[in-house]
């Protein structure tokens, strides 16, 4: 039988909210109510007839709450086939009725642990009984409705109301895919908890991201397009359309990347990569240096800044025609020039700081998993190989310098003077050409090169770069060293009065 009439139903909810509407919808259409505890009160409380667990089971809540709904009574209800003759005998001889409708929703164990719970605190909050109830609900679709979140007491209300009380087994089996969806996630975050951030476990690995977001396409508009997780934990939403396939992307790199700055700093992206990027005393003067780097490349390119944009800031950026803008605070007076263009899409950046320790991509059917490259170059961890000591200007842009070659594809090199990206080179297969690439850039932009400071996300094979570099102007340069012929280049440095650094740490990006 496609058409089933809800005659009784089980609810047994954490969470109250919405709860009222979807009770008085079931009331409305005489349904038979069986609760536990709080939601139990909580119907009485509507003054609407509820019958408790225990008066099924014969059994108390015990265990402090452990066990409540674990019993034959309330399973046997949910798990019977009305079609199957041996079943409904078995029911008929141990007095257990049918129940069409399972309301349940799970604790909040990802709650609990995001907000720091004590290790008794988030066990206690793994759930047993929620998820048997809905696993054997959802398991049984074809004769029972489950709903296990409160984002489906509305559709449910719609379709009793407009139904008659009854509901079909195609819109069964949407709840069902939902609630296994529920239960898989639940399961994986338990499951990563344990695993502690680990990625060596001989269990394999399960991702759970949640909600998914259609996107208008994907990286071209033949491709289709989908956004797991919810961008919304980190990010709110002030103003614009949506965020785009290649948004998102940017997106990502533009704010791992500024939060390894203390100091006022601003980055503009394009197609995943910086084209400009400075830091300086105020944030207006970081985004107005951050410009001039490559006003060109940051024309519809996505802005990010770690101060809050003030008026004054936001006059400026407000020139430029831009995709994103990022940034932790706003004036309202900011929030008022942008929302003049009301497309232009601007996000507060709640958290600052990406918590994420792991980073995935998927590759012939399979799945790469990795640390995120966190390492941030301090002074300690340079080691001068060089006769000639960096001052201390440019070992400040030695440190800067790296932590944005970091975020530049490899072959990556990054030229700078005073915490200021003068050119780039990246992506490229020969270091040499990604040199030259950055020199010929750096020239294009009106820079001298005088003085400049040479970061390399990995070492040089040969002399030619630091003999390049010299050529160009550059009087210092910072990369990881470990080169079996890095005496070439340092015996070059020397010869020609300049420092060079190692750092033991290679940041190539793919």
């Amino acid at each position: 039988m496609s058409n089933i009439k809800i005659n009784r139903a089980l609810v047994s909810v954490f969470n109250k909210d919405g709860l009222e509407d979807v009770i008085k919808c079931l009331s409305r259409h005489e349904v038979e109510l069986i609760s536990t505890g709080g939601t139990q009160a909580f119907i009485n409380n509507l003054g609407i007839e509820c019958t408790a667990v225990e008066d099924l089971t014969a059994y108390p809540s015990i265990l402090g709450g452990r066990v409540k709904t674990l019993h034959p009574s309330i399973f046997g209800g949910i798990l019977t086939r009305r079609d199957n003759q041996e079943d409904k005998n078995q029911c008929e001889m141990y007095d257990i009725s049918p129940i069409d409708l399972v309301i349940v929703d799970l604790y909040p164990f990802v709650d609990t642990v995001k907000n720091g719970g004590t290790t008794e605190e988030i066990i206690e909050k793994i759930d047993i009984g929620g998820v048997s109830l809905i696993r054997a609900a959802a398991k049984n679709h074809k004769d029972v409705v489950i709903i296990s979140a409160k984002d489906g007491y509305a559709e449910l209300t719609k379709i009793l109301d407009s139904q008659n009380g009854e509901t079909t087994l195609e819109q069964r089996k949407q709840f069902a895919k939902k609630a296994f969806a529920v239960t898989a996630q639940y399961d994986t975050a338990i499951s990563r908890y344990f695993a502690q951030g680990s990625l060596d476990t001989d269990e394999g690995l399960t991702l759970s991201f949640g909600q998914s977001e259609s996107l208008r396409y994907g990286e071209n508009p033949h491709q289709k397009g989908e956004f797991y997780g919810d961008i919304r934990d980190r990010f709110d939403f002030i103003q614009g359309k949506q965020l785009s396939y290649n948004n998102l992307l940017d997106v990502d790199t533009a704010v791992h990347l500024v939060e390894e700055f203390d100091d006022p700093t601003c980055a503009i992206l394009k197609h995943n990569t910086p084209c400009g990027i400075a830091s300086r005393a105020t944030a207006l003067e970081a985004y107005i240096t951050a410009l001039s780097c490559d006003p060109v490349s940051a024309f519809g390119g996505i802005i990010v800044i770690n101060r809050e944009v003030t008026k004054e800031i936001a006059e400026e950026i407000d020139k430029l025609f831009f995709e994103v803008l990022i940034a932790p605070a706003y004036t309202q007076e900011a929030l008022d020039i942008f929302g003049k263009r009301e497309k232009r899409i601007i996000l507060l950046d709640k958290k600052g700081r990406d918590d994420t320790v792991h980073s995935y991509r998927t590759i012939l059917g399979g799945l790469l998993a990795q640390e995120r490259d966190t390492r941030i170059e301090t002074k300690d961890d340079l080691k001068v190989v060089t006769t000639k000591m960096p001052t201390k200007d440019e070992i400040e842009t030695m440190l800067f310098a790296m932590k944005v070659v970091k975020y530049c594809k490899s072959n990556a090199i990054v030229l700078a003077k005073e915490r200021q990206v003068l050119g780039a080179g990246y992506g490229q297969t020969s270091r040499v050409d990604a040199l030259r690439h950055a020199i010929e850039k750096a020239r294009a932009m009106g820079f001298d090169l005088q003085g400049a400071v040479l970061a390399s996300d990995a070492f040089f094979p040969f002399s030619d770069c630091v003999e390049i570099a010299d050529k160009a102007g550059v009087t210092a340069v910072i990369q990881p060293g470990g080169s079996i012929k890095d005496q070439l280049s340092i015996d070059y440095c020397n010869e020609h009065d300049m420092a060079m650094c190692f750092t033991g740490i290679r940041h190539f990006r793919h």
